[in-house]
């Protein structure tokens, strides 16, 4: 699959690149989509809810009133779950929600979000810059020459700083290192907008 290189201006450069089929034109697995898009949303959860049990609960254990005669259940703590301020029944604890999942999934999951990607054509790929300094405002005029629309996930092959400053505070917009693509970040965005030179290393990257 070969796709047009575009400047910054929006404009054609006169080159092409082409896309492996074996990275971008592969048949998407929609299960292994959804594994990996689960590992990265379970990771992110920091598990450390916590509410207190009756062990816990510091309140008397005198009883509220007598056993019989009352025509209702017997009572023996303030400490119980049916009392305000008594323990939680049941309640959630601290754990560990991360799985392990085997790389070779992980790496069909990536290829086959990228895939869909290259099948709608909603890749863009634009030639190599550097910006001198963070400029917010060059950025959006960039997007906007490209005219891409909804999210985006702006790939460069390496860190670049004044790129990732320029892009981070405009809203739907997420600057990426190509080596760190992710599942969750690709079929999150609407478009991909890759460098030329990083298509090079989401290839190399994703065909070990």
């Amino acid at each position: 699959m070969e796709i047009k290189v575009l400047n910054k201006q929006g404009s054609e450069t006169g080159r092409t690149v082409t896309l492996s089929e074996s990275v971008f034109g592969i048949s998407p697995n929609d299960h292994a989509i959804y594994l990996d898009v689960k590992q990265f949303l379970a990771n992110q959860r920091q598990g450390t809810h916590k509410t207190k049990e009756r062990k816990e609960i510091h309140r008397s254990t005198k009883k509220i009133f007598r056993q019989k005669g009352t025509g209702g259940a017997r009572h023996g703590s303030l400490k119980a779950g049916i009392y305000v301020g008594g323990a939680r029944i049941h309640g959630p604890r601290p754990r560990d929600y991360s799985f392990k999942l085997n790389k070779k999934l992980k790496q069909l999951a990536r290829l086959s979000a990228l895939s869909y990607k290259a099948k709608t054509n909603n890749i863009v790929v634009i030639e190599d810059f550097d910006m001198s300094a963070p400029k917010t405002s060059e950025f959006a005029n960039m997007l906007k020459a490209l005219k891409v629309t909804g999210r985006t996930l702006f790939v460069t092959p390496e860190v670049q700083r004044n790129i990732v400053l320029s892009g981070r505070n405009i809203e739907g917009n997420t600057v990426m290192r190509a080596t760190d693509l992710n599942t969750y970040e690709v079929m999150k965005a609407a478009q991909l907008i890759i460098t030329e030179n990083s298509i090079a290393k989401i290839q190399e990257a994703n065909t070990k």
